[in-house]
């Protein structure tokens, strides 16, 4: 943030006029040439989109099977550069992006906080990021700040050097590329049994600052006869926000402090971890809620054809014993966060149909 306070912060002429507009118009904004060019929300994917990204990750991870493929997708965009810009902590996300870039054959670089920088110096972040878009091509960017991704994006499609940016992470309410892999893991789970339409999913911890499963439900608009189990303390439960989008969309939903006795109609149970570095002072707020913890007692009690997700890190929500079970998908959850970040900058860079 530098030394910058919010009534010394420069105010971009159009910003706020842009941050005033509706989501769809937002979402317009980040389409150049009729793609996707900078990944904001989770309200910017439509079903088609969701389909495509899902089967060029499978093939992006098919071709760097062989090392005749490897080195093909290495071609694709060495005249790349990518930008890692993580002021948060994180290590899936990080890492998953930048074994992406390199499975494409982008150089990067990184800045893992803003004591290293000349924010400290009392830079604005305005100018921070453009100056990382004099070099490189691609912003990947985690914050805790709300609605930085949507002005970092803003900012450089109106500067002759619009970077495109991809949101790693933006304070508590937005995740998109951890929803796409979601996505992604729920349709290679269900590939057998019909697909993502039809099941009934389950988020459960803190709902009300967990950035990913916010974003998911978001991209539930997009399925048929999907219904959504909320599972949470009183004090994390979902948002209005989110529960009225799904009002408005006639999207089913159940919210419940009840874990144990929704847990055998449930074929997606998408765990969290209680988020205390959102709370005002996390020294006050315990860390366990074992009853909304998954145990391995209740192996017998979730279908057989149920997948158990994670955006991880885990504390204690789910006991180590049920990561042997064959239905326990973060783990795979995780891998699959790399194919699919690999397949949406490849469709960023408009090499998909490379691959494809």
């Amino acid at each position: 943030m530098g030394y910058q306070s919010e009534q010394t912060k420069q105010v971009y002429e159009g910003q706020e006029e842009f941050l005033a507009k509706s989501m769809k118009e937002k979402c317009e904004e980040f389409i150049i040439d009729g793609r996707i060019f900078d990944v904001i929300f989770a309200q910017q994917f439509d079903r088609a989109f969701l389909d495509n990204i899902c089967k060029l990750a499978d093939a992006t991870r098919k071709m760097a099977s062989t090392k005749e493929g490897s080195l093909k997708l290495q071609q694709l965009l060495p005249h790349k550069r990518a930008m890692l810009y993580f002021v948060q902590p994180s290590t899936r996300t990080f890492l998953s992006f930048l074994n992406a870039c390199h499975i494409l054959g982008i150089k990067t670089s990184e800045s893992r906080g803003t004591s290293t920088s000349s924010e400290v110096k009392g830079e604005s972040q305005e100018d921070t990021i453009r100056t990382f878009a004099s070099y490189v091509d691609l912003i990947i960017a985690r914050h805790p700040e709300a609605g930085f991704a949507e002005k970092t994006a803003w900012l450089l499609n109106h500067t002759d050097r619009p970077a495109a940016v991809l949101n790693g992470g933006s304070g508590p309410d937005q995740h998109p590329t951890q929803a796409l892999l979601d996505i992604y893991t729920l349709e290679r789970a269900f590939k057998d049994i019909g697909g993502i339409d039809g099941k009934n999913i389950a988020m459960v911890g803190d709902l009300k600052r967990g950035r990913t499963v916010r974003s998911l439900s978001y991209l539930m608009k997009n399925y048929k006869d999907v219904k959504l189990y909320f599972i949470s303390p009183e004090q994390f439960k979902m948002k209005d926000d989110i529960t009225g989008f799904l009002d408005g969309r006639n999207i089913p939903y159940v919210e419940t402090e009840d874990f144990e006795s929704v847990m055998p109609e449930l074929d997606a149970i998408y765990m969290t971890r209680i988020q205390n570095e959102y709370a005002d002072d996390p020294s006050k707020e315990p860390e366990t809620y074992p009853e909304f913890f998954f145990k391995k007692e209740h192996l017998d009690i979730i279908k057989d054809t149920a997948v158990i997700m994670h955006p991880l890190p885990r504390r204690y929500e789910i006991e180590v014993a049920v990561d042997k079970d064959k239905r326990a998908g973060y783990w795979e959850q995780e891998r699959n966060g790399m194919w699919l970040r690999a397949a949406l900058i490849a469709y960023v860079f408009g090499v998909d149909k490379d691959i494809m």
